[in-house]
């Protein structure tokens, strides 16, 4: 029997017993649900809610049930570029969120502060007298918080001075619970997406052009409007004495392929008016093959591109092993990977999971979480899930 023969059977009874494991757990530690609190809840009226008692991670927060749906909830659809942007937008704002709100003590809810009009009125421009007058609008209600369409100069120009810097604001909600068995709220997480480039057209229904916006500026922007939203919080009655964090989130340009990444956030305490500090946040996102990832990350690359490779040879002419990693501090915190792939049978998708599982275990170092979508055109057929430093891998074949 040759070497490749030797390794799929090794790998077939390994999958097989890390299967077999994996039932005895679940069957024999799952958690009992019954036990959930129930809690009176004041939103709008006082209502019976119920916290589970399963925190399925010391990572992810609690929601309390029914799940009320943010006051502001579908806008991020429309006003982000890619679906990279939302996914990291949303999970990194709760990642930010632990700074100063305890998983173990504090239960995620959608926002219930801002209103879906009022987020509206904050994203548009600030107007100008003449514009109020135009639109008929008052003072009062010219919210904007990205600045002035002036109108000087070209069209060109004009638009690369007064760029839209505020894609989308995002909500967060964290409840206690108080002694008298009801929910309060006692913190509120604020995230600004910010636009790396600003998309414009010369004439309507025209080209669109962009503008790249540097990092500084949007940094600088950033700050300045976060500041404006902490002052209209405070001067809300639900958030003049609850703690707020607010984070600004730099997103790709549209034809992006990773997300963009937090840059930075602060935090102000329950008696805190105004922003007084910064907070720097050293994450980004890189995809794998890519020639930034050989420039900036040359050891990771190799482990990449050598686990593509041997994916590669499973299947002659397969070209599309894709990466996606977190960086952390320069440090590779994550990877996701993405597999695409045509299948003619359950069998030969099950050989090729069992075959990749192998392969993530023996390219990769131990400290690195990995995850691996494989899927067909007829959809998800496998996610193996290796936490960091964990022995043995998690895989769930779809049926």
């Amino acid at each position: 029997m040759n070497l490749q023969n030797k390794r799929w059977l090794f790998l077939k009874k390994k999958w097989f017993l890390m299967a077999a494991s994996v039932a005895l757990l679940m069957t024999g530690c799952a958690p009992a649900l019954q036990n959930d609190d129930e809690v009176t809840h004041e939103n709008g009226e006082e209502q019976t809610a119920i916290i589970p008692s399963y925190q399925i991670s010391e990572n992810f927060y609690r929601t309390i049930v029914p799940f009320e749906p943010g006051k502001a909830r579908g806008m991020v659809v429309s006003n982000l570029n890619t679906r990279y942007d939302i996914i990291e937008f949303e999970t990194g704002l709760m990642r930010i969120a632990q700074e100063h709100f305890s998983p173990d003590n504090h239960f995620f809810q959608e926002g219930q502060v801002l209103e879906e009009d009022v987020v509206r009125s904050w994203l548009r421009r600030k107007y100008t007298d003449a514009q109020l007058k135009e639109s008929e609008m008052t003072e009062e209600e010219n919210l904007g918080l990205n600045p002035v369409d002036n109108g000087e100069g070209s069209i060109d120009e004009r638009n690369e001075r007064s760029p839209i810097y505020l894609a989308h604001i995002m909500e967060h909600n964290y409840l206690t619970k108080k002694d008298d068995n009801s929910l309060q709220l006692d913190g509120v997480v604020i995230g600004l997406a910010l636009n790396s480039v600003h998309y414009y057209q010369r004439e309507q229904y025209g080209a669109q052009y962009e503008f790249t916006i540097p990092d500084e500026k949007i940094e600088e922007e950033g700050k300045k409007i976060a500041a404006q939203v902490a002052s209209r919080l405070r001067a809300m009655d639900k958030t003049k004495n609850v703690p707020i964090t607010i984070a600004l989130f730099q997103q790709a340009p549209q034809n992006a392929v990773v997300a963009g990444n937090f840059i930075a956030y602060t935090h102000l305490d329950a008696g805190d008016k105004e922003v007084n500090d910064w907070k720097n946040i050293d994450e980004e996102y890189v995809l794998f093959p890519s020639v930034a990832a050989e420039e900036a990350h040359r050891e990771d690359a190799t482990y990449f591109l050598n686990f593509k490779q041997d994916v590669e040879e499973y299947f002659n002419n397969f070209n599309g092993v894709i990466g996606r990693a977190l960086y952390s501090g320069g440090e590779l915190s994550s990877l996701k990977i993405e597999i695409p792939i045509q299948f003619y049978g359950k069998a030969e998708a099950i050989g090729f999971t069992q075959f990749v599982t192998g392969l993530v275990m023996d390219h990769f170092p131990a400290y690195v979480p990995i995850e691996v979508s494989i899927t067909s055109t007829g959809g998800p057929e496998a996610l193996i899930v290796k936490e960091a430093n964990a022995e043995e891998p998690y895989v769930h074949i779809y049926e």
